[in-house]
């Protein structure tokens, strides 16, 4: 696993042994960034089941400003803060260890918004559709943000959720990706 481009292009990022994770394989993580970037003008970004930090990584290489890391595995922490120790650039992270539902909380508390939104739940206990609806209700999500959706092949996300609209689907072998976009009424 690797950065594929910007700041930290080419630095070998660490990843979780055994099978708690699936990190995002540079292949798929590449089709993503090609399809809401490349590159980008100092988004804040939220990592949700950050596992290695690779999205968020990526998405500070490319030029956001600001990266939030949640996981719930201690171990998940630890290679979180490795990897982001590699980019010389830990004023640009924030890495908490909580679960998905508190770190929605935390955001809200802390008056967080964001403008780039990464969701890759371990597959059997996906709530996306719900922690998506909560970040819209608790206003994390701003105006023409996108949300990034992995999901086993077989998942079908909704055309929309909220303000948010579908804007593309692809599958890589058994890994689904959607992505949205919140649209805003005039």
């Amino acid at each position: 696993m690797r950065v594929i481009a910007g700041n930290f292009k080419g630095r070998k990022l660490n990843s979780l042994s055994g099978d708690n994770t699936r990190p995002t394989s540079d292949k798929i993580k590449g089709s993503i960034f090609n399809m809401i970037g490349p590159y980008f003008d100092d988004e804040v970004v939220l990592d949700l089941y950050s596992g290695s930090g690779n999205l968020a990584i990526e998405a500070i290489s490319r030029g956001s400003r600001k990266a939030y890391c949640f996981d719930h595995h201690f171990k998940a922490i630890s290679v979180i803060k490795e990897n982001i120790a590699l980019t010389k650039e830990e004023k640009a992270f924030v890495v908490k260890k909580m679960d998905a539902d508190k770190a929605i909380l935390w955001l809200k508390d802390n008056q967080v918004t964001l403008d780039l939104v990464f969701l890759d739940p371990p597959y059997a206990k996906q709530r996306i559709v719900e922690q998506l609806e909560e970040m819209l209700e608790c206003q994390l999500i701003n105006p023409f943000a996108r949300v990034v959706c992995e999901t086993d092949k077989q998942v079908d996300l909704p055309e929309s959720i909220g303000e948010l609209e579908l804007v593309k689907t692809q599958v890589y072998g058994t890994t689904k990706v959607t992505i949205y976009k919140r649209v805003m009424e005039e």
